[in-house]
């Protein structure tokens, strides 16, 4: 069930409501880019949409040929990802579960560049598992 739920960075510098949220959707990405932006796992939820609140905060850099990132630039809060890369999957959104103020129902399901996770840690249970060249492969199909 898709639904809308508000968020913000640390210091409330930016506010959003996120539309068209799956909680049960969420996933964790294990990629080196997401792993220096989120110091460990990017834990996140994909959207529909995004619709600013307040944003004297947002930032946005372009992290990657294929993406760029949303951050405060107040407190430093990262809390956006979005591909730019042409395509069919262009523009979609993810955003960090830690950054939405109702976290209640979110599950992950699924586990990006799971060759590239470190060993430092391990989620329970079961969920799909992709790899760096699977996720390579979706974006170029």
């Amino acid at each position: 069930m898709r639904m809308d739920r508000t968020g913000q960075c640390l210091c409330g510098a930016v506010r959003f409501v996120a539309h068209g949220l799956r909680p049960e959707s969420a996933s964790v990405c294990h990629c080196g880019m997401c792993l220096r932006w989120a110091g460990g796992p990017w834990i996140a939820i994909f959207v529909e949409s995004l619709e600013f609140t307040k944003e004297e905060g947002l930032a946005w850099v372009q992290s990657s040929d294929i993406a760029e990132r949303g951050f405060c630039k107040a407190c430093g809060s990262s809390l956006f990802w979005r591909l730019t890369a042409e395509g069919k999957y262009q523009g979609t959104t993810s955003l960090t579960i830690g950054s939405l103020d109702d976290r209640s129902g979110v599950r992950v399901v699924k586990e990006w560049f799971i060759d590239n996770k470190p060993e430092a840690y391990a989620f329970a249970g079961e969920r799909e598992c992709v790899t760096e060249a699977e996720a390579l492969a979706m974006l170029e199909g």
